[in-house]
């Protein structure tokens, strides 16, 4: 199970390297076009000051689109107490707990570190769960508070505004800056420019979405991991999972933008969706969680 979660911080790790060398080899482009490195500079730093702003407005922003009301012990006693145990047994502190009203079976777990976390449930969910499914659940989003997850997936965001815009502006510096340096009798030169900007700017926001998703699906393992550490019982975890798959379906307020943070993703994708899916297939994390439960 260590050695499980040792790997997927790994992973994680690399990805995001990749996804820096993604945006340096972008950046250098448009600062070829023009000769101007400020461009890149300027850029990085516009989508670094927006993705602040989304660091400290996106569990606001997330609560309000799901529809989430918080509850105390006394609006759902068996909720709480499952919640307050993990953080107990965790040694985190209490986070926040919502309810969502919502037949859909599903859970999410948000803020940007533990001390301003939040942790949902549908109404869905607790119907169909019993209590160690349930503490399973809630285990797993525990850990990705636990893992910070929220604060990987905000700096991924970042990146991948970083690789929108940058991506833009190489579109336009293709077509213009191109025309400019083709007036100076280097038209072979400026036709290459444009076609390297054109796939460029096509390409790199597919790869980042592809990278984005990657990254979301290795804190899903983490997370699984995590969790029946916490709770000492793969098994139970395995078995919501396999609830969620057979009764799964989409939730009425939820959009893409956060649909890496539920436990569970309703939609089924094809085969080429995969590559951009933001969850592992449940199949995969119950033969996980199911081979980890045999080495306790």
């Amino acid at each position: 199970m260590y050695s499980a979660i040792a790997k997927n911080k790994r992973n994680t790790v690399f990805i995001i390297l990749i996804f820096l060398l993604i945006i340096g080899g972008l950046s250098a482009i448009p600062a070829y076009i023009y000769q101007d490195w400020s461009i890149s500079v300027i850029v990085i730093v516009i989508a670094g000051a927006y993705a602040t702003f989304q660091y400290f407005m996106a569990t606001r922003e997330t609560l309000a689109l799901s529809g989430a009301r918080q509850i105390q012990k006394s609006d759902d006693p068996r909720l709480y107490r499952i919640v307050e145990n993990l953080a107990i047994t965790e040694g985190m502190p209490m986070p926040k707990v919502y309810i969502i009203d919502d037949p859909a079976p599903n859970a999410f777990a948000t803020g940007r570190d533990p001390e301003h976390a939040v942790v949902a449930a549908t109404t869905g969910l607790m119907e169909i769960m019993t209590d160690s499914e349930l503490e399973g659940v809630m285990a797993h989003e525990i850990g990705h508070v636990k893992n910070y997850d929220i604060r990987v997936s905000l700096i991924v965001f970042g990146l991948v505004i970083a690789v929108g815009l940058i991506a833009d502006i190489l579109l336009r510096m293709a077509f213009f800056g191109g025309r400019g340096r083709g007036n100076n009798n280097n038209n072979g030169g400026a036709i290459i420019l444009i076609v390297v900007g054109l796939v460029a700017a096509i390409v790199a926001p597919l790869v980042a979405a592809a990278v984005q998703a990657a990254i979301s699906r290795q804190r899903e393992y983490l997370a699984d991991a995590t969790g029946a550490l916490t709770t000492r019982h793969p098994d139970a975890l395995a078995s919501a999972l396999l609830k969620l798959q057979a009764y799964g379906r989409p939730v009425a307020r939820t959009n893409t933008s956060m649909s890496h943070l539920w436990i569970s993703d309703p939609n089924k994708p094809g085969f080429l969706s995969r590559i951009f899916a933001t969850h592992p297939p449940i199949e995969k994390r119950v033969e996980r969680l199911r081979e980890s439960g045999r080495t306790f």
